[in-house]
């Protein structure tokens, strides 16, 4: 057993190293974002666009620094990356742990972002891209649905948030981070073997890596297309990550009680998860250009399900969808982006492609809850999140095939 282990291409555990990786990075800012938000809601009675407007706020550091941590990926290793962004997100979860004003809120989950968005998703990408040329949209849907397997986490959470409060439970998660940190960056730091990457990268199904540089690419059609079908479909991202525990638990949401809305959400990460996982198999299978659009729809009528739920049911039912629809088109999409543009440049690529999406779920949170505010319902915001979805899938359609573009 151990011998087959030791014989494990390494670019396998670069691909499971980036999903513990993007699990752990998620727990603040992605799974577990809205119940803290919760949590803090309930002990300072701030009003809901503020206390999920620091999702945004949070967002902002992280969109801002997208295109130079993908620089500095390609510049001076994932690794570091990985080791520096860990050790400031558990920083600014110590602050936030204590509190006591609506600035150093906002401030010390800015500083939780900026390191989740140094050491988190690109630089784990970056490196599976490097090492996984031949299972491209596989490997990343490790990386992908680590965020995933993060709401398995979500539980503990809630009943850690019960017994202890919440700013202990971040004191535990900021002790996760300076532990798992370093443990990542060891098994990410390895180069790879350049001879045996091209030999990988010679079968004759694998889209050759262009090297493209990202001042040539923003100049294609493709960047754009990829940029803007991202941003409209992650605008629900943003969004339900801020408020869908508390959309569950409202009186005029769903109205579930907080122990049964906590449970929804492992469900969601096992269906994400999985979504994940079968999302990269079949983009390494199928064509992306036509997976792609299916797999949007799909996550536009989960919003709609979502829209219309009043039970425990109803949530169920569109977490199956949304693991279904959001789960696949993940995976499937970002390695849809290493076709295009996989390479040497590709972290800095990622990073300015992104820019646009990470715009969008800045700004969603802090929308979406300033219409609650105003409406005291997400209804029409949910329907709106679900039209974008569809206009995703209508820019995928019309987006130049990849061969067509290698040639020109």
């Amino acid at each position: 057993m151990i011998k087959r282990l030791k014989k494990t291409y390494h670019g396998w555990w670069i691909s499971l190293a980036g999903g513990l990786n993007t699990a752990i990075s998620s727990i603040p800012t992605f799974s577990g974002g809205s119940i803290i938000f919760k949590a803090i809601e309930d002990e300072f009675g701030w009003s809901r666009a503020i206390v999920s407007g620091v999702s945004s706020f949070g967002r902002f550091g992280g969109a801002l620094l997208g295109p130079i941590e993908g620089f500095m990926t390609d510049r001076f290793g994932a690794w570091k990356m990985i080791l520096i962004g860990f050790i400031i997100a558990s920083l600014g979860l110590f602050w936030l742990s204590f509190i006591n004003t609506i600035v150093f809120y906002y401030l010390s989950y800015l500083v939780v972002s900026i390191g989740v968005s140094i050491g988190g998703f690109v630089p784990s990408m970056s490196a599976v891209n490097v090492w996984m040329p031949h299972r491209r949209a596989t490997a990343m849907s490790l990386v992908i649905g680590g965020s995933s397997f993060g709401g398995f986490f979500m539980p503990f959470m809630v009943l850690s948030i019960e017994n202890y409060g919440w700013r202990i439970t971040m004191v535990f998660i900021a002790i996760m981070f300076l532990i798992t940190g370093p443990l990542i960056a060891f098994i990410i730091r390895k180069k790879p073997d350049i001879n045996i990457i091209n030999k990988l990268a010679s079968n004759p199904k694998v889209i050759p890596n262009t090297d493209i540089s990202a001042k040539k690419a923003i100049k294609t059609q493709p960047f754009w297309i990829l940029a803007f079908s991202h941003l409209f479909a992650n605008v629900s991202v943003g969004a339900l990550s801020a408020h869908i525990f508390m959309y569950m638990t409202d009186d005029n949401g769903v109205g579930l009680d907080i122990i049964t809305a906590g449970t929804i959400l492992p469900f969601m990460a096992v269906l994400q998860f999985f979504g994940h996982i079968s999302g990269g198999i079949i983009g390494d299978l199928f064509n992306k250009k036509i997976t792609l659009p299916i797999f949007f729809v799909i996550q536009a009528i989960s919003l709609i399900i979502l829209a219309y739920a009043d039970t425990y049911t109803d949530v169920i039912f569109w977490s199956v969808l949304w693991g279904i629809g959001f789960g696949m088109r993940t995976s499937t999409f970002h390695a849809f982006r290493g076709d295009f543009f996989g390479g040497k440049h590709y972290g800095t690529i990622l990073g300015f492609n992104a820019l646009p999406m990470g715009i969008a779920m800045m700004l969603a949170p802090v929308v979406v809850g300033y219409l609650y505010d105003v409406y005291d319902s997400y209804f029409y915001s949910l329907i709106v999140m679900s039209g974008l979805c569809i206009i995703s899938s209508l820019l995928i359609i019309v987006i130049n095939n990849p061969k067509k573009y290698e040639k020109n």
